[in-house]
């Protein structure tokens, strides 16, 4: 058995030195000193005591090493031996084990120190960052006793990560202590903060300071390294310094150093007695004070604000997070300064702490603060999206530190963002109560203007990372679930209508999402939206017949339907001839039905044609049936997103136009049919040869007139735009689509039909020639009904002649020859007022235009008195409309001048007239 000498800690750590060294008790006296000092020393380790994570790391170990048997054993064994009392320090007693388990002939696979033995194993939070890759570094300081060079690692989002050297240099493996080996740098660079400066221990300690009670001396103390500066007289030592550079750091005023309001930053008192050199390192170090100041400020106003929103709040604590790593650095500076206080170290020593080592040590973490503090300038008065926006853009960057911090920051920003985007196009919901997303919602629409009006983008909260086309579509497929619950009354759950894809349930997944914009996020978008407007237009054209009532519009209010406007026209012709005044609503809704039963119309989808009915505009003096009669077209429902007031309000304007230029045809087929039908009847009546024979003259013009405008009307406008617009709706993707189409469509036709404001001086011009239209009809109605009234006195007379002549008489009487004389005289002395009238008309017409084209009223000239040489009214107007398509910036009006005039008759006739009067 033992003796108690034996026993003791001192003789059991020497034999411990020699087993392990392989030397006597003399050669160890080094190593053995060193351990002694550890042992005795009274400061704990920087790593988390966690029993769990050390066995776990030795069972790692063995299965490293295909000890698959020794591991299930040390399993077994650490089982049972937590189920005993004889030890309470486990976790000690197998930290050791482990440390001693390493192989000091393979360097490469050992741990650097005792901090980064455990990097590993210890949580995620004790290091810097969630985030974390090293990049090892050293600077060149020297050190008397151990002669190794300072290192440190670099993180990629935490400060403390970037720029933290271990204060003494590295740390020695206990392998490397014992055998005398100067100590190495950590390769890993994966140590926590507390691991890469725990172990700053100044080495000029004594080992008699540190020995165990019980252990005998082993010889006089180690001379002493500390190196004294000399100072002047009240000059302020740099140890005092150094404390009032630690609580600078904080934003704490120091003894000597304190902020200055007026200057806005922190000085040096200017009674203190210091050196330049200090004094000028101390300031350049204060400047981490006011960064330290500034960055906190806006946080401590930001946190409490609500109306920050959940982005503000998330960008707070990002930067809490980083202020965090920095409150990590500063605590171990300050446990290494209280180290140097509880060992009597007041003057500066190669191993403490100096204004240089903090200078260089805090190089990387005032980088950081600046650009944190930069940060935080460019982003006051910002939230929500146009705050990601604005940290988004700090992120371009060619410094990989920088990029890396700001890209952190950026993943906890837009958290909230894709959170909320998620949820609208998932499942068409938008709480954003702060008005932080870029999906505005406006409560005050109704459901029927919910698709044009209701949702709309904030362009100032659109993250920049975030592209125009992919904002619209976010809106576009949230507004598509919507407008289905709430106006086609669609109850499909959102889930079924595309597959709802893995949201951004943390930061992490909100960084990959943000590396990855043009591919997985953009793929998510496309395949939701795609999904949602596809669903859309499958329920408008299936349960609300969105393309049958697009038909429906060409074929009734656009004249497309032949048959059933002609007979339209002919039925409603008797009622449309009474004054406005005297129509009623409900016989011309009758006339419709008879028409429609007549026609193919009947034919049409009843939802349709119960759709179909008449209105009547509003009756001005004098206007007849003709000039207030309209079709009309009843939509409600979602197609009422695409049949809006406004288009159904240009749909009446283009009927109304298109009515009357088919109401001039009409007018022309009956001038024309009262002409073939009088001709023959009035052949017996030479005097009437010359006025007859313009009366054909001017109404070929006027049919050619409106056949070409009609050709151009049917076919160049209205044909080519719907089938344009109709190859547009095959191919829509959404519903904004289909909307924006049909109103490129609606647009077309009112600008080539002459109804925009650009072509007002046209359409004016077009109305004249149409109301000269109905004038001529009037006019050669008129001139019929006298001249067959005088082919009926006449005949009458030569039937009387006959009857008289038969019965032996005499035909007529000298008085009653006499009379018919004078009848037919007066008659013939109509005539030239019949020609006079159209002379009249014409002069009228030409002041008229005249007027026209200087006022912009289709109504406003006086009478004079006609001249000679006054031209066919009729041409004179043409000749003006002419001029005006001439200079008409639209291409196919210049083209219709062409067809118009195609043997240059018009202006053949103008320059003869001007000759004429000249």
């Amino acid at each position: 058995m033992a003796t108690l000498d034996q026993k003791s800690p001192n003789v059991l750590l020497q034999s411990l030195c020699c087993r392990i060294t392989g030397k006597s008790e003399a050669e160890v006296a080094h190593q053995f000193q060193y351990a002694v000092r550890v042992i005795g020393s009274n400061y704990a380790p920087t790593i988390e005591r966690d029993e769990f994570l050390v066995s776990e790391k030795i069972k790692k170990e063995l299965l490293k090493q295909r000890r698959e048997a020794d591991a299930a054993l040390f399993s077994e064994l650490h089982r049972k031996l937590q189920t005993q009392s004889v030890l309470k320090h486990r976790w000690s007693v197998l930290y050791l084990l482990l440390s001693l388990s390493e192989d000091p002939r393979k360097p490469s696979s050992r741990v650097g120190n005792y901090g980064a033995l455990f990097a590993q194993a210890l949580p995620r939070d004790a290091h810097s960052t969630p985030f974390y890759c090293t990049r090892p570094q050293s600077l060149a300081l020297g050190y008397s006793e151990r002669g190794a060079a300072l290192s440190a690692s670099v993180g990629t989002s935490g400060i403390s990560s970037l720029g933290v050297y271990t204060l003494n240099g590295p740390t020695p493996t206990p392998q490397s202590l014992l055998a005398g080996q100067p100590p190495q740098s950590a390769a890993g660079g994966g140590q926590s903060l507390g691991s890469r400066l725990a172990w700053t221990l100044p080495v000029s300690c004594s080992p008699s300071t540190l020995a165990l009670p019980n252990a005998r001396p082993l010889g006089p103390p180690a001379p002493s390294t500390r190196v004294v500066h000399p100072r002047k007289d009240g000059e302020v030592s740099e140890t005092a310094l150094v404390r009032d550079i630690l609580y600078v750091f904080q934003g704490i005023d120091g003894k000597f150093i304190k902020m200055s309001g007026p200057d806005n930053c922190y000085k040096i008192d200017s009674k203190v007695v210091l050196c330049k050199s200090l004094r000028d390192t101390s300031s350049r170090l204060a400047e981490l004070g006011w960064l330290h100041n500034k960055v906190r400020k806006y946080t401590d106003a930001r946190s409490l604000d609500r109306a920050f929103g959940l982005v503000g709040q998330s960008f707070c604590a990002s930067l809490h997070q980083e202020l965090k790593e920095y409150y990590r650095l500063l605590s171990v500076l300050h446990s290494q300064l209280q180290v140097e206080d509880d060992q009597g170290m007041n003057v500066c020593t190669e191993g403490s702490l100096t204004l240089r080592r903090l200078l260089v040590w805090m190089y990387d973490p005032k980088v950081r603060l600046k650009t944190l503090a930069a940060l935080v300038d460019f982003c006051q008065g910002r939230k929500g999206g146009e705050l990601a926006s604005a940290v988004h853009s700090y992120g371009k960057t060619g410094d990989p530190q920088m990029r890396a911090l700001v890209h952190h920051i950026l993943s906890l920003v837009s958290h909230p963002i894709l959170n909320f985007l998620y949820r609208w196009i998932y499942d068409g919901e938008l709480e954003d109560t702060y008005h932080e997303f870029f999906v505005a919602s406006d409560p005050n629409v109704k459901t029927d203007r919910l698709w044009h009006d209701k949702y709309s983008l904030r362009k100032s909260m659109i993250p920049t990372f975030i592209t125009m086309d992919q904002a619209r579509k976010v809106l576009l497929i949230g507004k598509s679930i919507n407008f289905l619950h709430q106006v086609c009354h669609d109850r499909t759950p959102p889930g079924k209508i595309t597959a709802a894809s893995k949201s951004a349930d943390t930061p992490k997944d909100a960084a990959e999402l943000l590396s990855d914009l043009e591919g997985a996020f953009q793929e998510k978008i496309d395949a939701a939206y795609f999904d949602t407007s596809k669903y859309l237009l499958d329920v408008l054209n299936r349960n609300y017949l969105l393309l049958e009532h697009l038909q429906a519009m060409r074929r009734y209010l656009l004249l497309g339907q032949g048959d059933f406007i002609r007979h339209l026209m002919d039925l409603l012709k008797p009622e449309l001839a009474r004054p406005a005044t005297t129509l009623y609503q409900h016989n011309l809704t009758g006339i419709l039905e008879t028409a429609v039963r007549a026609t193919n119309a009947q034919f049409d989808n009843a939802e349709i044609l119960k759709r179909l009915d008449v209105r009547l505009l509003e009756v001005s003096p004098g206007d007849t049936g003709w000039d207030v009669f309209s079709l009309d077209y009843h939509v409600d429902g979602p197609i009422a997103t695409v049949f809006t007031r406004e288009c159904m309000g240009h749909y009446l304007r283009v009927f109304n136009f298109l009515w009357r230029a088919k109401r001039m045809e009409y007018t022309l087929t009956d001038i024309w049919k009262g002409q073939m039908c009088n001709a023959k009847l009035l052949k017996t009546m030479p005097e009437l040869s010359g006025v007859l024979h313009q009366c054909h003259i001017l109404a070929s013009e006027m049919v050619h007139f409106i056949h070409q405008m009609q050709y151009y009307i049917t076919f160049e406008v209205l044909e080519c735009s719907w089938d344009e617009l109709w190859n547009k709706v095959q191919q829509a993707q959404d519903l904004d689509h289909i909307i924006a189409a049909h109103d490129v469509f609606l647009d077309t036709i009112i600008s080539r039909c002459l109804l925009d404001s650009n072509s007002r001086s046209l359409l004016n011009q077009l109305r004249a020639i149409f109301d000269q239209i109905i004038e001529f009809q009037s006019a050669q109605d008129s001139l019929y009904r006298s001249a067959l009234e005088e082919l009926t006195l006449r005949l009458q007379y030569e039937e009387k002649k006959r009857q008289r002549d038969e019965e032996g008489q005499w035909a007529v009487t000298e008085e009653q020859e006499a009379e018919e004389k004078r009848r037919i005289q007066e008659f013939q002395d109509t005539i030239p007022k019949m020609c006079s009238q159209l002379r009249i008309l014409t002069h009228f017409y030409q002041v008229a235009a005249r007027f026209t084209s200087q006022t912009g009223h289709a109504r406003g000239f006086t009478a004079t008195r006609p001249s000679h040489d006054s031209l066919c009214f009729f041409q004179s107007i043409v000749q003006q409309f002419l001029v005006l398509l001439m200079t008409s910036s639209d291409e196919s009006l210049r083209f219709l001048s062409f067809r118009l005039d195609f043997n240059e008759h018009y202006r053949f006739v103008f320059q003869s007239a001007g000759q004429h009067r000249n």
